[in-house]
């Protein structure tokens, strides 16, 4: 008794305005969830039981089928091209450590469109094959999606891998050589064990983009606990169904979540720093050269070179119909949309970093972790999470307003669809955002602090010009990922705003797949800047 009245009297001591704040950010970022296990207190739908019985096993096992192969085809294209051009010199190196990430620019469902024509009768790849007398290769099936899956998302990896290899110590890999072990038994034996956090960390992030995916398993025929949300919600009309199995998927997620936790445990990994003995790039033999190009070069001719080959083809095919008002409408509307959605992303970032430093209770103090909660979940069930709540609280404003006003205030508006993006996306907007603001370090704030000046007027002043690249760079990243996201805008968005996803999604349903060639390579376009923006990041750190 004793000690709880010391920890109300210390937390009155302590509470001001940032902590009001810090609380109402933490609902802010939870509230879909908890929207979402309470609604499992109503019970499953009518189908429910059937589907249980049936089908949903097929779906967890589909779904976790495409997370293992997908996962080991991403580390193996992203770890080995990474090693490739971090460790040693060969032709158009240079142009390959940016082009490798070029990839992540396609979002996969349309890579998923490309090679459904590049393998279609009169498709270029088809025509190689009929050519070398290889016969017809069909690949709208679950292993097609997973080389789709893979070749689309095995930059996380190779991001994540470069930027430890760039880094790796110099010292361990002489120790390593004078023992004897060179080549691929460092490789093996050093290097990958002290790049295991970051690789795990890499394939976490492919993980929770395989199970966000809809568009490319839909177009495939593969059935998985995504296309089965959609399914239950539009198709049987019933959201309580919908919810179970959302949360069927949260738990999947969950467990691979805690199995990167517990393989990270509690090992320190001390990696080189600047002033460390850098590694000196290998000059290989000419037979090794034309092995590396080859691994540098084929994730991105499969995952970037033959995408972009197809979409030009077909732009040229269906130009001249696409290019059109209804188009530049939509354009505008996805940019309009992305820019707010990002500003306001990075807007939250921002006080998701400095509400819990300027608050005073400790409980708080750890409040920032929930800012990367929505990544963690999958687009759909983001959007159904955002849905319940917006629901009933125009339920309540319509019973209020006695039926004079049958309009809704935030569901089916631009308003939901916009705090769905900022939940989803202030994992993106945060990391940047917190690593810039830790190196500002302390000093520079508690000498404002000394010299009389406030906490805002302290942000304004020095840390705020300091973090301007930080917040350019993380506002580039949030726009890109908002501009390509589909399952979350399917479900959420008004029905007289359209976004080039959709619309390319739309007409890859209504095999009008060449039309899809314009807003997919405008979407392509609008993640190049931040791509190359990424790769002098790394570069410049290295």
């Amino acid at each position: 008794m004793f000690h709880l009245k010391q920890t109300l009297k210390t937390a009155k001591r302590d509470f001001n305005q940032w902590s009001l704040l810090s609380i109402l950010l933490v609902g802010f970022v939870s509230l879909p969830i908890f929207a979402l296990i309470i609604k499992t207190f109503s019970g499953p739908g009518e189908s429910w039981g059937h589907l249980f019985k049936t089908v949903l096993g097929k779906y967890a096992f589909n779904s976790l089928s495409l997370v293992i192969g997908t996962s080991l085809f991403s580390v193996t294209l992203g770890v080995s091209s990474a090693w490739a051009v971090s460790r040693y010199n060969f032709p158009l190196k240079k142009l390959f450590e940016w082009l490798l990430i070029a990839p992540l620019t396609i979002p996969s469902y349309i890579t998923a469109y490309t090679y459904a024509g590049l393998f279609d009768y009169g498709g270029a790849l088809t025509d190689i094959g009929s050519y070398l007398g290889l016969p017809k290769l069909d690949i709208l099936n679950i292993y097609g999606l997973i080389f789709i899956l893979s070749i689309s998302l095995y930059p996380y990896v190779y991001v994540a891998s470069r930027a430890i290899f760039l880094y790796q110590s110099a010292r361990l890999i002489e120790a390593s050589n004078i023992l004897g072990n060179k080549g691929v038994k460092t490789l093996f034996r050093v290097v990958l064990p002290m790049a295991r956090p970051a690789i795990f960390g890499g394939v976490l992030l492919v993980i929770m983009e395989v199970l966000n995916d809809y568009g490319a398993a839909k177009y495939y025929g593969v059935n998985t606990l995504t296309t089965g949300i959609f399914r239950a919600w539009f198709a049987l009309e019933e959201p309580n169904t919908a919810v179970f199995i959302s949360i069927v998927l949260l738990l999947l997620l969950f467990v691979f979540v805690l199995l990167e936790r517990w393989q990270r445990g509690k090992r320190s990994f001390q990696m080189a720093t600047k002033s460390s003995i850098r590694l000196p790039a290998i000059q290989p033999s000419k037979t090794e050269r034309v092995f590396l190009f080859f691994i540098a070069f084929t994730p991105v001719l499969f995952g970037f070179l033959f995408p972009v080959f197809q979409l030009l083809k077909w732009l040229a095919i269906t130009w001249e119909k696409t290019v059109s008002s209804d188009y530049l409408s939509i354009a505008i509307q996805s940019v309009g949309i992305a820019l707010l959605a990002a500003t306001l992303t990075i807007l939250m970032a921002v006080l998701s970093i400095y509400m819990p430093k300027w608050n005073r209770l400790r409980v708080l103090a750890g409040s920032t972790k929930l800012a990367t909660l929505g990544y963690t979940i999958p687009g759909a069930v983001l959007a159904i999470g955002v849905m319940l709540p917006t629901l009933q609280i125009d339920r309540w404003f319509l019973k209020f307003n006695q039926g004079t006003n049958t309009m809704f205030l935030l569901n089916g508006t631009i308003i939901s669809l916009v705090y769905a993006y900022v939940i989803r996306f202030l994992a993106v907007g945060f990391k940047p955002l917190q690593a810039s603001q830790l190196k500002l370090g302390k000093s520079l704030e508690e000498s404002s602090r000394l010299l009389g000046k406030n906490t805002i007027r302290t942000f304004l002043k020095i840390d705020m010009p300091l973090l301007k690249t930080g917040i350019f760079s993380a506002l580039l990243l949030v726009f890109v990922d908002i501009m390509k996201e589909l399952p979350l805008t399917l479900i959420l968005k008004p029905y007289n705003i359209n976004t080039l996803a959709v619309k390319a999604y739309e007409y890859a349903s209504d095999e009008l797949i060449m039309e899809s060639a314009l807003p997919s390579l405008t979407i392509i376009i609008a993640g190049l800047l931040p791509v190359i923006f990424l790769n002098k990041l790394l570069l410049n750190d290295s």
